[in-house]
């Protein structure tokens, strides 16, 4: 009766979690209407790999309440909210995933949404896309939520092995400058003061890599009245950083004496052995990209085998001679997931309807696509930007006749 019990109430705080998303997130709510009641993805499989949160459950419900049957595992081990999944399990979505789940749990649950034969694929990373390549399996077709994923996608695409054709939604105006820049931005600084509970104010901010989610993150840190410098190695980047008011250096010429260090670049090592045995004692180190790559974690491990715990998803390391302690995040994965509850309903009410409206798309053109990269249509996007200016009750200005003349002539 008690696990009863315990299930009963996790389905309810779930499902209370699902309404309050769902009410503040009405570009979504508002494109998938037509195509809900029209029920246009009957008898489509979607094989589905995103962070499990109230945002994602209000995308999946839109998906299955179109029709389709939903298959979904985590895109990070550590951002499940459990009563989400609670709710979503009850509400007909096969989840692949159980509680502390492992890395190898965590590629095996992918392995059992592919084993579905989805006919669309939608990946928060690439590695789901990833394994889908090894299958020969006819997949209609898939949609990349992140930089990362981008990246990866891009390079497969050169070597001539995508089997389908992926929208890259990631690369949409109506993605990246709202998800990547406002809502990982924000929620990376929520994520580092929920786990650590520390005054910002004062503190010497590195941001690593000036993208669209570093330049989110500093104008947040800088915003609570952080120092904060961007390491860059892309000329353009730091010239933009620069003008825009923050102090840019290479790393190793801030390692010595900054208080928290944020990878934000999607590569790998970006801070590693050389940069750990400078960071002073007492360092903070998080990442904000998708993968946990950017911080040579196993270096820690391999120093520090006895590392431990002082508080919920934060490491204390001893390193060197003088045993200097420094703090890794989150175990170096996403921080705004797993420290805190990720991004903002209203931001990923944008996000989500690139998602819905490019799975719409390629269940109906799949046949008309090759199998390459695409940007969301034009149409799909134009749709969004209309659609949340009606939302959030904003009006704007029309071009006159004469004005549309004048940029004919």
């Amino acid at each position: 009766m008690a696990i009863r019990s315990e299930v009963k109430e996790k389905y309810e705080v779930g499902r209370s979690e699902y309404m309050w998303a769902k009410k503040s997130m009405p570009v979504l709510n508002r494109l998938t209407h037509r195509f809900v009641s029209k029920r246009c993805l009957e008898n489509f499989n979607l094989g589905i790999c995103l962070h499990i949160t109230k945002e994602t459950s209000v995308l999946l419900m839109a998906l299955k309440d179109a029709g389709a049957e939903v298959n979904l595992c985590p895109a990070n081990p550590l951002s499940i909210q459990e009563p989400i999944k609670s709710f979503l399990i009850k509400n007909g979505i096969k989840i692949f995933s159980k509680k502390d789940d492992n890395l190898l749990d965590f590629y095996s649950n992918m392995e059992g949404v592919l084993d579905t034969r989805p006919h669309i694929i939608t990946d928060d990373g690439g590695e789901l896309h990833k394994r889908a390549l090894y299958r020969k399996y006819n997949t209609m077709g898939g949609t990349e939520e992140t930089t990362s994923g981008v990246n990866r996608l891009k390079a497969w695409c050169k070597e001539g092995l995508l089997m389908y054709p992926i929208i890259a939604v990631n690369r949409s105006r109506t993605k990246y400058l709202f998800d990547n820049k406002y809502g990982t931005g924000q929620s990376t600084i929520e994520g580092i003061l929920k786990t650590t509970g520390i005054l910002l104010s004062s503190k010497r901010i590195v941001v690593c890599g000036y993208g669209w989610v570093g330049r989110g993150v500093a104008r947040c840190a800088i915003g609570m009245g952080a120092k904060v410098t961007i390491t860059e190695v892309s000329p353009l980047r730091a010239l933009e950083a620069f003008f825009d008011g923050f102090e840019v250096k290479p790393l190793d010429e801030v390692i010595s004496n900054a208080d928290i260090f944020i990878t934000c670049t999607g590569q790998v090592n970006v801070i590693g052995q050389d940069q750990i045995e400078k960071i002073k004692d007492g360092a903070i180190l998080c990442n904000a990209g998708h993968f946990d790559v950017e911080i040579d974690i196993n270096y820690l491990n391999s120093i520090d085998q006895n590392h431990f715990s002082p508080r919920m998803n934060v490491e204390c390391y001893r390193v060197g001679e003088n045993k200097k302690k420094i703090y890794l995040l989150a175990k170096g994965r996403v921080i705004n997931l797993v420290g805190a509850e990720g991004n903002s309903p209203e931001v990923m009410s944008i996000s989500f309807a690139n998602q819905f409206l490019s799975i719409v798309y390629l269940s109906q053109f799949h046949e008309k696509l090759n199998n390459k990269i695409y940007k969301t249509p034009k149409k799909i996007e134009r749709k969004i930007i209309l659609t949340a200016l009606d939302s959030f009750g904003l009006k704007i200005d029309s071009l006159t006749p004469q004005q549309n003349h004048y940029f004919k002539t």
